[in-house]
């Protein structure tokens, strides 16, 4: 899932995205990459022991995430 958040008058843009990958080892990881767009952003990998728990924290932080602005 890709979100944008373009502000022109502030020259704010940026990107905020969630993946998810599977571990080596067993469970999911939930990848986030966010910062300005054009720009390689920042990267965060968190571990879940299944699918569901990594949607359930995915959909929170899109949430999260539409509030201030985020399309």
């Amino acid at each position: 899932m890709l979100l944008h958040r373009r502000e022109p008058a502030r020259r704010m843009f940026r990107f905020y995205r969630l993946r998810f990958q599977p571990v080596l080892w067993g469970g999911t990881a939930l990848v986030r990459e966010w910062g300005s767009m054009g720009s390689p952003g920042r990267v965060r990998a968190d571990h879940y022991p299944d699918d569901q728990a990594a949607s359930i924290a995915a959909a929170r932080l899109e949430r999260s995430k539409r509030r201030p602005g985020y399309a």
